[in-house]
């Protein structure tokens, strides 16, 4: 612990603290990018694999939060009425874990990236797609799609949300099963670090240093989301996708 952090000046923690804060109050709002938005700016200034390792424990916690936010009956609720579209994903997820090797992770970002930005930004600009309700087909589609690239390259969180905002879901449910659904991978991502390595005695403390910030940005973010209308919710998400897949694009384009 102490070697980890008097690798770092006070300065260059005060800055991951204000990172986790940020983190935190984006996905208080809208439910996703704390990922991208740790890992991006952690990683502006310490190495890529502490940045992850710090990630992890404030994900794990965070999601915990956003899935029971209005209660354990609530959160029971949305994964029945998303019980398709999980476990399809789950399976398909499992499954392409083992194809990893096989595409490149720049095409693996471009699939993803391509389609998110042009759905965001369309969307944004007023041209509606929209989907009535899920059915058995649509969920079975974005599950799998959503469980096949999240295997290869960790990635799920930008098609999970646009099938919820094409599907126009209130936004207390939208937070609710985005907190469910990425509270089971955040899981999985603390099981599968702890046998890499990159969750270990050393770099534990500065994940759970990160806690704090980002709870108290969930804090802050949530009291934002509760202010804010239907209509002002959708287009604040539909921005921060935009801005997911752009970043997406752009780590493709940088490889």
């Amino acid at each position: 612990m102490t070697s980890l952090f008097s690798a770092f000046t006070p300065s260059e923690l005060s800055a991951a603290f204000a990172v986790a804060l940020v983190a935190g109050t984006v996905k208080g709002m809208v439910g996703f990018a704390m990922p991208m938005i740790l890992v991006s700016g952690l990683s502006m200034f310490m190495p890529p694999e502490i940045a992850l390792a710090g990630l992890i424990l404030p994900t794990v916690v965070t999601n915990g939060m956003q899935a029971f936010r209005h209660g354990f009956a609530a959160a029971v609720q949305s994964l029945k009425r998303f019980r398709l579209f999980l476990l399809v994903g789950l399976v398909f997820l499992l499954g392409s874990a083992q194809l990893v090797r096989v595409l490149p992770q720049q095409v693996m970002l471009l699939i993803i990236g391509v389609p998110v930005s042009l759905f965001a930004l369309t969307q944004l600009m007023g041209k509606q797609l929209t989907l009535a309700r899920p059915t058995p087909r649509s969920e079975v589609l974005v599950g799998g799609f959503a469980g096949l690239i999240g295997g290869m390259s960790g990635i799920w969180g930008p098609p999970t949300v646009a099938y919820l905002t094409a599907l126009g879901t209130e936004k207390n449910e939208q937070i609710r099963v985005q907190g469910v659904i990425y509270g089971m991978g955040a899981v999985a991502l603390l099981a599968g670090h702890i046998g890499s390595g990159v969750m270990r005695a050393e770099t534990a403390p500065f994940s759970v240093a990160l806690i704090l910030p980002a709870v108290m940005g969930m804090w802050i973010g949530g009291r934002l989301h509760d202010r804010i209308d239907q209509v002002a919710f959708r287009r604040l998400t539909l921005f921060v996708l935009l801005v997911a897949g752009l970043n997406l694009l752009r780590r493709a384009l940088m490889l």
